[in-house]
């Protein structure tokens, strides 16, 4: 059995289409990957910050109790 032109043509437009939809996956998996974790980053910011913020306070009052 030979393929005819446009049946190679087909066959080729088919796998570039299966193609773009696995790379549209790929690339929806790997967006909820990165949301993920700039989720975390994010809670470790405040994390950070609220300590910065006790760090800071303590300070001051080490500062207000020399004078």
């Amino acid at each position: 059995m030979q393929l005819t032109v446009p049946e190679v043509t087909l066959a080729v437009i088919m796998g570039t289409l299966a193609a773009i939809v696995y790379s549209l996956r790929v690339l929806v998996s790997m967006e909820r990957r990165v949301a993920r974790i700039e989720m975390h980053i994010e809670r470790v910011v405040e994390k950070v910050i609220k300590e910065e913020i006790k760090i800071e306070k303590e300070v001051e009052g080490k500062r207000k109790k020399k004078r």
